[in-house]
């Protein structure tokens, strides 16, 4: 730093002394850069309609929340700034004006207008690959009801491709055509709701077709989840999981059979889905990291006191007949934020247990002995200010080292003895923690 200093003071002092008129004084070595004309301008612009009674409505949910938020809707490389508004007196309170750069300054070329109590949500996407961006807006018109309105500014003024009520949408290229497509989920009745599938068809946005989903829409509102993925022949699909009173996860998937959306676990004998499990706060991810999503499937796991409930979790994966196939089976300590890769040969052999200490919880895992459990394995999630001492006591070893928290293994006695017992490499391998997803709030 000092060397830097230095060379910047010698190259200073070399262009005072070569009689070029190169002043600088005090005040002009710490004085902020000025902010370009044109968004000093924009700034005067929404001023203006704060000035006449509206205020900022941001977008309360999705990826984007920003109350003026820049994007290039014409594609012309220069960004055009969105923002949003509402004006309590007027007949259509919510706004979302749109400034254009021209000249050094940013004028309002268009004005979306809506009823309603809020917005809920908006979405930028070329549907059809033409350069212009069409708009996604998830208006709030209700507590209970919200419109999904697609919009195009192509002509200058916006125009609707399609308006529909909804809960949760995806934009999503299902038919892999390399243009986005639009799969929209609305309610019916209370035992289960509807997806829509539209496209880009002769020049216009376009209903599709319509699929059946076990999942209500009271579920998939709470705490539901709409994930993108893939099947297991390459072909797109999406997954939807609905969570029933905290206890079941029910899960539909979605793609295309023939150009058409169909949900492939939907049962032809029950008219339901097929994946209706215990929920254990997990949700379809792809757990093994092969380009393929995985579902969870919980399967009972006993332990030595059979008055404890554990599960193994099996994740399968699908194909476009909705046949599964399990990929791999793990423990998941949801508690203390750990998974374990379980092998194969263990399936039917074991039982697990979960014991808490004053800044210390475990998981034993017991292989099933002649006469009783025999425990072969404890993983230990250890914090407070002892911890370092705690996490090298007796044959522990580390697995890893959070900011609060050391996950520690031991292999105990009765893992030599077990023809299906592991390593320390083996174990260190087979542990994971669970990362938290970065959630943006639905659309």
């Amino acid at each position: 730093m000092k060397k830097i200093l230095t060379a910047w003071m010698l190259m200073l002092v070399a262009l005072l002394a070569c009689g070029c008129g190169f002043t600088l004084s005090p005040q002009e070595l710490y004085c902020l850069p000025k902010l370009p004309a044109e968004y000093t301008e924009l700034d005067n612009r929404i001023n203006t309609i704060l000035a006449s009674g509206a205020e900022y409505a941001a977008p309360t949910s999705g990826r984007n929340i920003q109350p003026v938020q820049l994007e290039d809707l014409d594609g012309d490389g220069q960004e055009e700034a969105v923002a949003f508004f509402r004006n309590a007196a007027d007949e259509k309170p919510l706004k979302i004006c749109i400034f254009t750069a021209e000249d050094q300054s940013y004028e309002q070329t268009a004005v979306i207008e809506s009823s309603g109590t809020g917005i809920y949500s908006i979405a930028y996407s070329d549907l059809d690959q033409d350069g212009y961006t069409e708009l996604i807006v998830g208006w709030r018109v209700t507590t209970d009801l919200q419109a999904l309105v697609v919009y195009t500014i192509k002509s200058g003024e916006p125009v609707e491709l399609m308006r529909s009520n909804y809960v949760r949408y995806a934009v999503t290229d299902m038919d892999q055509d390399q243009t986005q497509e639009l799969v929209v989920l609305r309610g019916v009745d209370e035992s289960g709701g509807l997806a829509d599938y539209y496209n880009w068809q002769d020049g216009t946005l376009q209903l599709n077709s319509t699929a059946g989903i076990t999942v209500t829409m009271a579920e998939l509102s709470q705490q539901g989840r709409v994930t993108g993925g893939m099947l297991r022949d390459g072909a797109p699909a999406l997954f939807i999981t609905g969570v029933e009173e905290g206890t079941w996860a029910v899960t539909d998937i979605l793609a295309l059979r023939n150009g058409e959306l169909s949900n492939i676990v939907l049962s032809d004998a029950t008219g339901v889905s097929g994946e209706i499990a215990s929920f254990e706060s997990l949700y379809p991810a792809d757990i093994n990291g092969d380009g393929v999503m995985e579902v969870p499937w919980p399967v009972s796991l006993p332990g030595p006191d059979e008055e404890d409930v554990y599960y193994r979790i099996d994740w399968r994966s699908y194909d476009q007949n909705g046949t599964p196939a399990t990929a791999l089976s793990t423990y998941h300590d949801i508690e203390d934020g750990w998974y374990f890769l379980l092998p194969d040969a263990w399936q039917g052999e074991i039982m697990v247990s979960r014991g808490t200490v004053p800044d210390e919880a475990s998981v034993t895992f017991y292989f099933q002995g002649q006469r009783t459990p025999q425990p072969f394995l404890r993983i230990t999630a250890i914090t407070g200010n002892s911890r370092n001492v705690k996490a090298v006591r007796g044959s522990r070893f580390i697995l890893s080292r959070q900011a609060e928290t050391i996950f520690t293994a031991e292999l105990l006695d009765a893992n030599t003895g077990w023809s299906l017992g592991m390593t320390e490499d083996e174990v260190r391998s087979a542990f994971n923690l669970i990362t938290k997803e970065w959630m943006y709030g639905d659309n």
